[in-house]
C-alpha cells in the first residue's frame, strides 16, 4: 500500500486566525493516485491546531471569541515568565496560545473515496493559528489503493 506525504506552508497573521486548507489537501490527494484510503492532516506545532468545522465567517469569529475566553491572554500564566527560563531571543509570552491548543487537536484522519476527501456537505478542514505571525508547516500523509 503505497503511503505519500507532503509538507505544506502556510504563512499566517497576527493573532488568532483560521484558515481553510480544504483546498491544499485536495490538489495533494489529485497529484497522487489513490483513490480509497485515508488523509493524515497534521500540525507541525504547540501553537496551532486543526479542526474539521464549518466555514463560515460568523462562526469563525465566535471560535475566537470562546478561544479567547478559555485562555485570556492578559491573564498571568508560568510560562511567560521568560526571565526565569533559557529561550531565544525572540520567544512570544505565548502560554495563553498553548492552553488554547490544547482544547482543540493537532491531527485529523479523513478518508479518501473514489479520489474524493469524505467530509460532509459544510465540513472543512480548518488550520487555526494561535500565535502568529510566523511560517507554519502542516504534514498531510495519505496511505491507500
Amino acid at each position: 500500500m503505497p503511503i505519500i506525504n507532503k509538507v505544506i506552508e502556510i504563512p499566517t497573521e497576527t493573532g488568532i486566525n483560521i484558515y481553510n486548507i480544504t483546498p491544499q489537501i485536495k490538489d495533494f490527494l489529485a497529484s497522487t493516485q489513490i483513490k480509497n484510503g485515508q488523509v493524515l492532516v497534521f500540525s507541525r506545532h504547540t501553537t496551532t491546531a486543526l479542526v474539521i468545522n464549518e466555514d463560515e465567517a460568523r462562526l469563525l469569529e465566535d471560535i475566537k471569541v470562546f478561544l479567547r475566553k478559555v485562555a485570556p491572554e492578559t491573564d498571568s500564566y508560568l510560562h511567560n515568565d521568560l526571565h526565569l527560563r533559557v529561550v531565544p531571543e525572540d520567544e512570544p509570552m505565548n502560554a495563553h496560545s498553548h492552553l488554547m491548543a490544547m482544547m482543540l487537536t493537532t491531527s485529523e484522519i479523513i478518508p479518501v473515496v473514489e479520489g474524493q476527501l469524505g467530509l460532509g456537505t459544510w465540513q472543512s478542514v480548518l488550520f487555526f493559528d494561535l500565535d502568529g505571525p510566523r511560517k507554519r508547516t502542516v504534514f498531510l500523509q495519505v496511505t491507500g489503493e
